[in-house]
């Protein structure tokens, strides 16, 4: 493994993961401790402004990034175990503050800081292999925003494949939204539900029994629809599975 001794991250949690599904941050801290990486958690974060950007609520979404700026105005490395969230941070801000010579300027500055979980690990400490262990039949879900806007597509994948006992199947249509997309969902439920559909169809078509994602977003949104529908398919977020040790796995 890489040294990384050197190395601070500070985690920017997202609040899907803080409100709902809090033992995400656990297992990212936790691999990412395990690894040698000094992290830190900032407690006055709060939302990175996306909904708000995405429903065209501009300047509110702006006083919500100012906040993050500052929050993170320190960080040597800021992780993200959400790519949307990442998203948000890494591109969409300097969208938001194109224009502001003082904000366009920090927002530039925290992009270079930004990554997503997975691509900390792969593309900042050079690690694939985590020595982590889960006997599991599964298949990967590849969320829109970090294909799309960070172009994280192997780094999960690289990752996943090192995983001693876990049975990786391709998921058909691994890169077509799965119909959740934050407000898109509400706006268009319809539309979102169809979408949805064809995505769970397509996990149950690989005979896995675990769906592997990097966004919470996307688990909760398909993990719904499974459990609505009665499919025994469990759902874990890339940092629990990473965490999950031989003897004790930690995700659920």
């Amino acid at each position: 493994m890489s040294q990384t001794a050197d190395i601070h991250a500070s985690l920017f949690v997202t609040c899907i993961v803080d409100q709902l599904y809090p033992q995400v941050g656990v297992s990212a801290v936790r691999v990412l401790r395990r690894l040698g990486v000094e992290v830190d958690f900032p407690l006055d974060q709060t939302c990175c402004g996306q909904p708000l950007y995405n429903s065209g609520f501009t300047r509110q979404a702006r006083q919500l990034a100012e906040r993050t700026l500052e929050s993170l105005s320190l960080a040597q490395y800021v992780v993200v175990p959400s790519g949307s969230c990442a998203a948000m941070l890494k591109v969409f801000y300097r969208d938001l503050f194109a224009g502001d010579a003082q904000w366009e300027e920090r927002a530039e500055r925290l992009a270079g800081r930004v990554y997503e979980f997975s691509e900390f690990l792969v593309k900042v400490l050079d690690i694939t292999d985590v020595e982590a262990s889960l006997p599991s039949r599964a298949t990967y879900h590849s969320s829109c925003h970090l294909l799309r806007e960070l172009e994280v597509r192997e780094e999960p994948l690289a990752l996943l494949n090192r995983v001693d006992g876990l049975e990786l199947e391709p998921l058909p249509q691994a890169a077509t939204c799965c119909g959740f997309g934050g407000t898109f969902s509400v706006k268009y439920p319809h539309i979102s539900e169809g979408m949805l559909q064809d995505k769970i169809d397509n996990v149950l078509g690989t005979g896995a029994d675990t769906l592997i994602a990097c966004d919470m977003s996307c688990l909760m949104h398909i993990g719904g629809g499974l459990s609505r529908q009665g499919h025994p398919v469990a759902t874990a977020h890339i940092a629990e599975v990473l965490d999950s040790r031989r003897g004790g796995a930690s995700h659920g």
